[in-house]
């Protein structure tokens, strides 16, 4: 699989979303969940082009492909995050996290606090 490229177009971005919730998807079924989506065959050229950035795979289902993430949701989750802290936040951890916990929309009940809290103290435990 070539490296992925990071660069992503806006549909570009929108049609990972729809790969990523639903795990694998025809171009008809991008289509449905795509917001105002372009033609079918405009479609099928941004599976292509994620394709050849290493971006999405696919496999043959009878005549037509179904196509999926290259990498797993975690992973990509994780290196998105990472790209963030380090450009945003010069790489602070911390200074994500606040910036996270000072959001208007915020909105922790006490059960996910304590998680947090938790989850903190075992990072500080293993000295992260």
């Amino acid at each position: 699989m070539p490296e992925a490229k990071q660069t992503l177009s806006r549909r570009e971005r929108e049609v990972m979303d729809v790969l990523y919730r639903r795990g694998e998807a025809t171009v008809a079924e991008v289509m449905d969940d795509l917001k105002d989506p372009p033609t079918y065959s405009a479609v099928r050229s941004i599976l292509r082009v994620l394709t050849e950035k290493g971006h999405i795979v696919h496999r043959a289902d009878g005549p037509r492909y179904v196509y999926a993430p290259a990498v797993g949701a975690e992973r990509a989750s994780k290196a998105a995050l990472d790209h963030v802290v380090n450009t945003f936040f010069d790489g602070s951890a911390e200074r994500a996290l606040a910036a996270l916990l000072t959001r208007s929309d915020l909105d922790l009940n006490e059960a996910q606090i304590v998680h947090l809290t938790k989850a903190i103290r075992k990072a500080g435990e293993e000295g992260r």
